[in-house]
């Protein structure tokens, strides 16, 4: 029959390595598969990718949007964009014009 020996130390030294061993183990997973491990880096860089997609067309928007306001600005107002959103929002023309609309 085996019989266990007697020495506390030996069990103390045996769970202190096998915690540590399993914290490496827990650290080792987590640098493979967690959320900022080796198996989401490809997808990370994906969404990456499509974030900057997403600020370069808000940054072009941004840009025409800041021309428009630049243009109806009190002081000096485009008279051709006036002209415009005047027809356009009050339906409003000269007898003499003639409106074609576009799709």
């Amino acid at each position: 029959m085996w019989k266990r020996p007697n020495n506390p130390r030996i069990d103390r030294d045996s769970i202190s390595q096998g915690l540590a061993l399993a914290f490496l183990l827990l650290l080792g997973g987590f640098a493979i598969a967690g959320p900022s491990g080796i198996i989401s880096w490809s997808e990370n860089q994906h969404l990456l990718k499509l974030r900057q997609q997403q600020v370069a067309e808000l940054k072009l928007e941004r840009d025409r949007l800041r021309n428009r306001v630049e243009l109806l600005n009190p002081n000096h107002t485009d008279a051709d964009l006036a002209g415009q959103l005047l027809r356009d929002r009050l339906n409003v023309a000269h007898p003499d014009e003639m409106v074609m609309l576009l799709d």
